[in-house]
């Protein structure tokens, strides 16, 4: 199968699990089943429809809309299904259509939900970091064995440093960060490097503007969580770290 092919074939997939991963980010901080019910109108709670519960094109077909009551449907439910579709699209055509590729996917579809979750909560379930966790060492043993003590180290490192960030300042760092940065180190190794650096400018750049539309005081009170900032971070660790890290060794060394 040629990377093309692969690719599209993975944004299919991925864009049919997006569509799971939407469960997952609504149920899962709940404590609800994810699997029982079936998916439903949040408004009438009328199941939805197999035909209807197709990613993207589903919900453009209904226009939006449910089409028992007429009660509109996010957009942000589609928006997420192509995100993850596209991603995991791009993880094929810079990865290759082989096993390099199985770490860089399972990256992708655990960082989708705890950015959802972690935007509409403030937590990051410990769930989904042990899924990360064991899954990084796993394919890291099973496909690339002599990266293994790099991402332990890279992992260690990673979670080490906001442990001590949390311990310094508990009120702007919680342990489900610590634990994600952990989990970042395993899956990127040295790459985690750029990723935490991008993750933090991020924060600090997205802090700044809201201090500045809300003053100070308000702006404070916000409590923008920084989960999703790391998950941009390992997005851009994930795709561009290894070269990130090689230029500023070749420039600075």
């Amino acid at each position: 199968m040629s990377v093309g092919v692969a690719a599209l074939a993975a944004g299919i997939l991925g864009a049919i699990i997006g569509s799971f991963l939407n469960v997952v980010a609504y149920r899962l901080p709940r404590k609800e089943s994810l699997l029982h019910p079936p998916s439903r109108c949040p408004h009438c709670g009328t199941n939805v429809k197999p035909y209807d519960n197709v990613p993207v094109l589903g919900w453009l077909w209904l226009r939006g809309k449910c089409r028992a009551c007429g009660a509109p449907i996010s957009w942000h439910y589609p928006a997420i299904e192509l995100l993850t579709g596209v991603l995991c699209a791009l993880c094929v055509l810079h990865f290759g259509a082989d096993a390099d590729v199985w770490a860089p996917l399972l990256l992708v579809l655990l960082l989708i939900p705890i950015t959802l979750i972690d935007l509409e909560h403030h937590i990051i379930p410990n769930v989904l970091s042990a899924i990360g966790a064991i899954g990084a060492i796993a394919l890291c043993i099973a496909f690339d064995s002599d990266s293994l003590v790099e991402n332990l180290i890279a992992g260690a490192a990673a979670g080490g440093f906001f442990l001590l960030a949390a311990i310094v300042y508990p009120a702007g760092m919680g342990m489900g960060d610590v634990k994600l940065a952990g989990v970042l180190g395993l899956f990127l190794g040295r790459a985690v490097a750029p990723a935490i650096f991008v993750a933090l400018i991020s924060g600090v750049l997205i802090g700044a503007v809201i201090i500045a539309r809300y003053g100070s005081a308000e702006g404070r009170k916000k409590g923008i969580p920084f989960g999703p900032w790391l998950s941009f971070g390992g997005l851009v660790g994930l795709f561009a770290g290894d070269a990130m890290v090689d230029w500023y060794l070749d420039t600075f060394t």
